[in-house]
Order: C-alpha cells, then structure tokens, then sequence
C-alpha cells in the first residue's frame, strides 16, 4: 500500500476518509480502501451510526477504484473483499 506522508494526509479533505471526524482511513486509491475494509473493525472510538457512515463511504470509494467488497454491511460476518 502506498504511504502517506503527514503533509499528504493533512491535505486531504475531510470526505476523502472513512471515518472523516477522526480523519482515519483514508480512501484516496484502491490500495487504502482494500487497508480500510481490512482494518475496519480495529478502528476504536468510534459509534455504530460513524462506522455506518463509514461504511456508505468505503463502498462508494470500492466502486470508484474498482475493488469488489464481499458483504453489503459491516456487521455481516464475512465483511471484505473479494479480490
């Protein structure tokens, strides 16, 4: 996965992470998004109706770059990817 540098990550907007209050996970290329669908559930801090958002975001940006998600939810057990 490519890394973001601190001057980067401060550059990013707000909307362009899965969880933009925290500004955790970013979701700038398929790389991040396969990271955030990975790492989702280790994300601490946060509530359901964040992570719910979150999600929405995650999907939306999956599309974008072409990464096929397994699970329609996060709650569903087998959330990921599926390439």
């Amino acid at each position: 996965m490519s890394k973001l540098s601190a001057h980067d990550r401060d550059a990013l907007g707000g909307g362009q992470f899965a969880f933009v209050r925290q500004r955790k996970e970013p979701l700038e290329n398929a790389a991040h998004v396969r990271s955030a669908i990975a790492r989702f559930g280790q994300v601490q801090g946060v509530t359901d109706e964040e992570r719910d958002a979150a999600w929405v975001r995650i999907q939306a940006a999956a599309s974008k770059f072409g990464v096929q998600m397994r699970a329609l939810h996060w709650r569903e057990p087998q959330a990921g990817i599926l390439d």
